[in-house]
């Protein structure tokens, strides 16, 4: 399914937002976003539910006009898309929007004629269908398949006019962790044919999967990076942990903690440490030659990655987060 020739070039911006603003009465539901998503990225908008990913959803695909600020989606206001922009965009909902009665191919055939798509689509249609797994099932009525071939089934509905800009809005949620993986194995895929990608989720774990990701907390950004450089945002640093073949002592926890690579130190159990670090690269082979000096025996050394449900509670709660013992 390659995208059409034509499209912007790499790196471009193709959202932009600036203090983007909606309100429900006094509830703000988002409150003064300002981002950017560069072409053929995959963009996670993260939080928990409530946080307002569904609304800046809404908000950047014309179906909301913001209370405040502006956004730009491919060139456009989305108060005013034109239709042949309308026609480069893909928008995946939390609800399915699948017909019960009908077949799988007749689902995606339907979704494909709304979208404005000729014809002569069968085998553009053929192409989705096996870009999900689905082609076996193409005869079977939508009421007798899984409910994660249904996902599967609103991820071809959503790429059947061959859209270079997609909206997913909690894709994965309700599938199983399998199921989870190929859908990101999709993306990414998606991601490099060129097309770029928002996708909200509120599985914190799959910003790990993400080029950038923007961490949402009551309708407000908290962050947005990179997943390596919201780790080191969150912890102030990069984490190398090591094990010693004795005990590390607090008087050697001390001398450790003065190296000028060293940030923070976090003793552990069974002559562990994790130690904060500007980065590991550089760090490892000085805390080698400090443990040679200190004589003790090095077990293992090696770059800590915390997980991101770590990282998260670490950018939500500040300083008194999740610690690294």
């Amino acid at each position: 399914m390659p995208l059409n020739e034509g499209t912007e070039g790499q790196g471009l911006a193709v959202v932009q937002t600036s203090e983007l603003t909606k309100a429900f009465g006094d509830l703000k539901a988002v409150d003064r976003l300002s981002f950017e998503i560069p072409k053929g990225t995959i963009f996670g908008l993260i939080g928990p539910s409530g946080c307002g990913k569904t609304t800046t959803v809404r908000l950047l695909t014309g179906i909301y006009r913001p209370s405040g600020g502006k956004a730009s989606v491919l060139g456009e206001n989305p108060a005013r898309f034109s239709r042949e922009t309308r026609t480069k965009i893909g928008y995946m909902l939390q609800q399915s929007v699948l017909y019960p009665d009908l077949t799988v191919w007749e689902n995606l055939n339907f979704a494909s004629a709304i979208y404005g798509v000729g014809p002569l689509r069968g085998k553009q249609l053929r192409e989705v269908l096996e870009f999900v797994e689905l082609s076996e099932h193409r005869r079977k009525p939508v009421s007798k398949i899984s409910g994660g071939m249904r996902r599967r089934l609103g991820l071809a509905a959503t790429l059947a006019h061959n859209p270079e800009l997609l909206f997913l809005d909690e894709p994965t949620t309700g599938v199983d962790p399998v199921l989870r993986r190929k859908f990101w194995d999709h993306f990414e895929a998606l991601r490099d044919e060129g097309r770029t990608l928002l996708v909200t989720t509120q599985y914190v774990g799959e910003a790990a999967y993400c080029d950038l990701v923007a961490v949402m907390q009551q309708g407000r950004l908290l962050r947005v990076d990179t997943p390596e450089g919201l780790r080191c945002h969150a912890f102030g640093g990069e984490i190398v942990e090591l094990q010693t073949a004795n005990h590390l002592d607090l008087g050697k926890a001390r001398r450790l903690d003065a190296l000028p690579a060293v940030r923070q130190v976090h003793l552990l159990e069974n002559g562990r440490a994790r130690l904060v670090v500007d980065e590991a690269s550089t760090a490892i082979p000085r805390l080698v030659e400090w443990s040679q000096e200190e004589e003790l025996a090095l077990k293992s050394i090696g770059e800590y990655l915390p997980p991101f449900d770590d990282v998260f509670v670490k950018l939500i709660q500040g300083p008194e987060g999740v610690s690294l013992g």
